[in-house]
């Protein structure tokens, strides 16, 4: 059944407080199915906030959010299957081969111990990594535990994908393949959450980007609707222009100089 166009997630004046600290200010988002979102905002901004409240693993909240139709705050975990996750830093339990981590994962999302393990093989071999399937994690480099992550993200064959700086410590070659998984996933009908601090990448791959700064949205649309607004050219500008952020020059100047004293 394809998902395409649906509506997978509606969030309705979102709120969120850590004490006295406003986070998130009232956040009204609609995501159809199919998108690749470019979720982007300075730190503390609250994206990963919002995250974690789509995952179910912050409560507290004020607002409606409903994942497929259906409000999280009703306890229930079955919308939680259908949904996968890279998250920027990730505790792996490293004493594991990979093979153990990613059947564990699998069965964790009620799938059969010998087709996961067959799948997750496969995966590990079109990542370049099967000859490591039986070696222990904490032998891996960053690449190779990012490639073990992405893969336990897809092995249950989510509808919503969040990857949050998804590419760190990847080879170029593993950097293509990803992007064009990512593209095929969305053709499929499934949702694509990516945040990221390298803005090349977010304005080449993203239907749809949208920018949160102090717990607000303040843009959400095409990289040519966001062009059209602003007058600044590469989404990394128009980002440092709607943050406010123009002092980079001024600050990488000094910083130089203060390299260069005797």
């Amino acid at each position: 059944m394809s998902l395409q166009n649906e509506s997978v997630i509606s969030i309705k004046d979102l709120k969120m407080n850590f004490g006295d600290k406003q986070v998130l200010k009232g956040i009204n988002l609609e995501i159809q199915s199919g998108q690749i979102i470019g979720y982007i905002g300075p730190n503390g901004a609250g994206k990963s906030t919002t995250v974690k409240i789509l995952l179910g693993i912050l409560e507290g909240f004020q607002g409606e959010v409903k994942v497929f139709g259906e409000d999280i705050s009703t306890g229930s975990i079955k919308y939680k299957k259908r949904i996968g996750y890279v998250p920027e830093t990730a505790e792996l339990y490293d004493t594991l081969t990979a093979q153990e981590y990613l059947t564990f994962i699998g069965e964790i999302y009620g799938m059969d111990y010998s087709k996961v393990y067959k799948k997750a093989k496969k995966l590990m071999s079109l990542f370049g990594v099967e000859e490591f399937f039986h070696t222990r994690i904490s032998s891996f480099s960053k690449g190779m535990k990012q490639k073990v992550l992405i893969i336990a993200s897809l092995l249950h064959n989510p509808d919503i994908l969040f990857f949050d700086e998804p590419l760190s410590g990847l080879d170029a070659n593993s950097v293509m393949i990803f992007k064009e998984i990512i593209t095929e996933l969305a053709e499929q009908g499934k949702t694509i959450f990516y945040s990221s601090h390298i803005m090349e990448v977010v304005e080449k791959i993203s239907d749809r980007i949208i920018l949160i700064k102090d717990g607000e949205v303040i843009a959400d649309g095409t990289f040519l609707d966001l062009k059209e607004k602003n007058s600044e050219g590469s989404l990394e500008e128009i980002f440092n222009q709607l943050t406010g952020f123009n002092q980079y020059k001024e600050i990488a100047q000094a910083f130089i100089s203060v390299l260069n004293e005797g």
